[in-house]
């Protein structure tokens, strides 16, 4: 645990509890600047591809023309796709970025959007919410009849639903994962996180991603402390960054009480605790 900030600071005296792993010192250098303390405890790594190979290959097609569209459901998709061009074919990242300048591009939320415009690039369209229902009721929108769309994915999660709307819309799919997910704390750091927040030593838990909420689950199911995780987050206040996150905690009974209006990163999330627990 790492102590910051001094009373009189909006967040001081409370412990607040972060799953975070990519962006975790940002995370709670935001918090510990408002007083709080915040608890580590990163629950899931971002890994490359084991295997650059066919997402070598999948850039090479993009590049010689053989997508008419492209959704980019992450920013960190969008950058390790780029990283693997800077690290196995730097002469291609020219022609990779000007063929996202001639490709119908639409994106699940800003992230996507942001890494585009750190190219000079706009998508054409932004689907909100930010899910995959939300990219499908965009993509309703178009005429995909025989287009080739290329499918950045969430991870290695092969998106059935998605898939499957695409096939019926008259598409052909082609899908590249850039990156994965994998577990970072160990399962004992992880459980003792369960215990912390059960006995009531933490006033706050700040969910970003879709895959912190599912391997925690998944642990606390398979070592028998599912009812000790259920009761743990009765106890605090619940914070998802957005509505996937929200969404996946809903479903498995978990009460949501911060989501940040509107902008779904971390500094929204940080104003939307500081909201929460300081009435």
């Amino acid at each position: 645990m790492s102590v910051g900030g001094e009373f009189g600071l909006p967040l001081a005296g409370k412990c607040i509890a972060v799953p975070e792993s990519r962006e975790l010192d940002v995370f709670a250098t935001l918090l510990e600047r408002r007083g709080a303390s915040v608890l580590r405890c990163p629950l899931v790594d971002i890994l490359d591809a084991p295997d650059p190979a066919p997402v070598l290959d999948w850039l090479r097609r993009f590049n010689a023309g053989d997508c008419d569209d492209l959704l980019l459901f992450t920013g960190e998709g969008l950058s390790r796709l780029l990283d693997v061009l800077d690290r196995h074919a730097p002469a291609e990242r020219v022609y990779f970025i000007a063929r996202l300048a001639q490709v119908r591009i639409v994106v699940r939320g800003p992230k996507p959007a942001r890494v585009l415009r750190e190219l000079g690039l706009r998508p054409e369209r932004i689907a909100e919410p930010a899910t995959t229902p939300g990219m499908i009721a965009c993509l309703r929108g178009f005429d995909l009849r025989g287009r080739r769309v290329g499918v950045q994915l969430y991870g290695s999660e092969p998106n059935i639903p998605l898939m499957d709307f695409l096939a019926e819309a008259g598409a052909q799919a082609l899908p590249v994962a850039p990156y994965r997910y994998a577990d970072a704390a160990g399962d004992a750091d992880v459980l003792a996180l369960v215990r912390r927040v059960q006995q009531g030593g933490v006033d706050a838990i700040a969910f970003t991603s879709l895959q912190q909420v599912e391997r925690l689950f998944r642990l606390a199911n398979g070592q028998g402390q599912g009812e000790v995780l259920h009761e743990a987050l009765r106890r605090t206040v619940v914070a998802a960054v957005g509505p996937v996150v929200a969404e996946a905690l809903s479903r498995r009974g978990v009460a949501v009480t911060v989501v940040p209006v509107d902008r779904y990163h971390l500094k929204p999330l940080v104003q939307a605790l500081i909201d929460a627990l300081s009435i």
